[in-house]
């Protein structure tokens, strides 16, 4: 894909909204441009400042009282003397005319869709949701593996291989240990991007069950408790000294168990 391109998906990509195969691909081309991916972590930081909670302006008490009042005065009931009969009590004074029906459901339409905007502009702003933010990219990268090819880069059961195929791909190579005699078994590694952020994922495979494990730099802080989205269960962890989230469809007494292995230092 050309830089062209590239710069054109940025934004659907950080709204997961690109197939698996797409995403890779973008993703290979970011690795190798230092353009699009210092585009693609300016957009990034957008999106979480736009989601910042204090960007959010509540309005005054003062304002509300007065509207309020205003809505309840006699001279915005029918039942009182309307401005309209005010008016059309003054010979000089043009009646007012009554909007057209149609005009009236227009006005509607676009008060309602601009509380909607307002709604949806607030609910992205809220502190949760901000917190939620790197939830969602985890849940998104996940979904992205299954549907992929394979979802690992490198394939191997081993530790000895998986750790070194991370150095120079990313700061640190996580900590790798395999729980095969556990139950669950070492399937390989892959590079994920999260939001900007490229992350190592070290994947396991429980029975049926797909596990990805994101090493995210400290970043864990933001993730908040454990969550539950379509069936998939994210928990954040410690692997080793290292922060991390694990994600998967395993029920909750094997994804302890699994968490509990992987907190052993």
């Amino acid at each position: 894909m050309e830089c062209k391109t590239i710069q054109a998906l940025l934004e659907s990509y950080l709204d997961n909204e690109l197939a698996r195969a797409d995403a890779r691909a973008l993703e290979a081309h970011i690795d190798s441009c230092a353009e699009c991916s210092a585009l693609l972590t300016r957009l990034d930081a957008l999106r979480r400042a736009l989601r910042d909670g204090d960007l959010r302006y509540a309005a005054p008490t003062e304002l509300r009282a007065r509207i309020a009042a205003s809505a309840t005065s006699p001279e915005s009931t029918d039942g009182g003397t309307s401005p309209v009969r005010i008016l059309t009590a003054n010979p000089s004074v043009r009646p007012r005319r009554t909007p057209a029906p149609w005009l009236r459901y227009a006005a509607a339409c676009v008060l309602a869709f601009g509380a909607g905007s307002v709604s949806m502009a607030l609910w992205n702003a809220s502190p949760a949701n901000t917190q939620s933010q790197l939830t969602r990219d985890l849940y998104a990268s996940h979904w992205r593996a299954l549907v992929a090819n394979s979802p690992v880069d490198v394939v191997s059961s081993d530790r000895h291989t998986v750790k070194p195929w991370f150095a120079g791909k990313v700061a640190q190579a996580p900590v790798v240990r395999d729980f095969a005699e556990q139950g669950f078994a070492l399937v390989g590694g892959r590079i994920d991007y999260v939001g900007a952020q490229r992350v190592p994922v070290l994947v396991y495979r429980h029975g049926q069950h797909l596990i990805d494990v994101f090493v995210l730099a400290g970043e864990s802080a933001t993730i908040g408790s454990a969550s539950l989205s379509q069936g998939y269960r994210l928990e954040p962890i410690k692997l080793g000294d290292e922060f991390a989230a694990v994600v998967s469809d395993m029920d909750q007494t094997e994804f302890t168990r699994f968490a509990q292995l992987l907190a052993v230092k």
